[in-house]
């Protein structure tokens, strides 16, 4: 097996989605997993509670675990594959891809539409 490969998205980057149920809708990501290339990104709107709703979202039944609990509906993010959705860069606001390259003897993201390097929030 080749040598691992990296994730260019993080947590907390925005990301347009590209592909699936969501395609076009905007969100941050809330979790990355390297290994299966996966993510779980969130809405940016946010409802009364205060939550973000989850993108790529599917609905789990959950029975009452008790006499005086009600069973429900619950909606959860499902992970969603890396090559599914776009890093939104900061400083265009425009979906590009992402490449890496060494400045000052660090490994960067960049921008590849624009070329200039994406700082980390």
């Amino acid at each position: 097996m080749p040598g691992k490969v990296k994730p260019k998205i993080k947590f907390g980057d925005r990301v347009l989605i590209i592909a699936g149920k969501d395609k076009g809708q905007e969100g941050r990501v809330i979790k990355v997993d390297p290994k299966r290339m996966t993510i779980l990104v969130e809405g940016l709107t946010k409802d009364k509670q205060g939550h973000a709703p989850p993108l790529n979202a599917v609905t789990k039944h959950r029975k009452a675990r008790g006499p005086q609990e009600q069973g429900e509906k619950v909606r959860i993010p499902a992970p969603l594959h890396i090559s599914k959705v776009m890093l939104i860069d900061p400083e265009s606001e425009k979906p590009s891809r992402v490449g890496r390259r060494i400045e000052n003897g660090k490994i960067v993201r960049y921008a590849k539409s624009t070329g200039k390097t994406i700082h980390s929030e």
